[in-house]
């Protein structure tokens, strides 16, 4: 495994309540949700490694799912 870097992020308390019930949803810690969004906007947007962007691009995306629907 490569070398992990740390570092402190600060967020708005309701941005980082609905990042830890996204990763929860998804049987992931919220470290790791916030590195695959990051990696997923960095590859998206072209500006990740190389070889960064071929292995994010075997791992399997999995679908958001969909907040209730409270208009109802």
């Amino acid at each position: 495994m490569s070398e992990r870097k740390a570092f402190l992020l600060r967020m708005d308390p309701r941005l980082h309540d609905a990042l830890k019930h996204w990763a929860e949803d998804e049987l992931r810690s919220l470290n790791a949700q916030a590195e695959i969004l990051l990696r997923d906007a960095l590859r998206r947007a072209g500006r990740l490694p190389r070889e960064d962007a071929d292995e994010s691009a075997s791992e399997p995306a999995k679908p958001a799912p969909r907040p209730p629907d409270d208009q109802e």
